[in-house]
């Protein structure tokens, strides 16, 4: 069959084969993402989760595709079970030890339930700005109190 082959993981996982491909659209998850937009998918603090499983080679290719995208989606909250809360996906920074699956300089769409930003190319506050208005309501202002302690948010940025 024609339309059905199987390669080894060098071809499949290559952002150059990957970039050849028009409209190429990467969706991938993740457990946090900071301020920065950097991307963890592998673990919490030095906790591991998950492999890459070439994720950074597909947000790469699929960046570098005529056409295509490279979206991070995820749910703006997780609960977590030891505290009982809710807690936000959208962290001010990554924990000691956190695994950094993408750079942020590699990051270019995100994507939770309250909206979708572009962050390639874009300033620390910018990405900073980006991230809290689609992170959820109940988080933005501590979110935005923990980015003024790091220097990353301007008082303009308030709407």
């Amino acid at each position: 069959n024609p339309f059905l082959a199987a390669y080894p993981v060098d071809v499949i996982n290559d952002p150059f084969i990957i970039s050849q491909m028009d409209n190429f659209i990467s969706i991938n998850n993740c457990i946090d993402i900071d301020l920065f937009g950097q991307v963890s998918s592998e673990s919490a603090g030095t906790h591991q989760i998950s492999g890459s499983g070439g994720q950074l080679d597909f947000t790469d290719g699929a960046y570098r595709s005529r056409g295509g995208k490279s979206i991070i989606a995820l749910r703006s909250t997780f609960h977590n079970k030891k505290t009982g809360c809710d807690e936000s996906r959208i962290i001010p920074t990554l924990a000691p030890g956190t695994t950094v699956t993408d750079p942020r300089s590699q990051v270019n769409w995100v994507a939770t339930e309250y909206g979708m930003v572009n962050l390639m190319g874009a300033s620390t506050w910018e990405r900073a700005e980006r991230l809290i208005s689609i992170a959820h309501p109940a988080f933005r202002e501590d979110l935005i109190k923990e980015a003024e302690k790091m220097k990353i948010w301007r008082y303009s940025n308030k709407r």
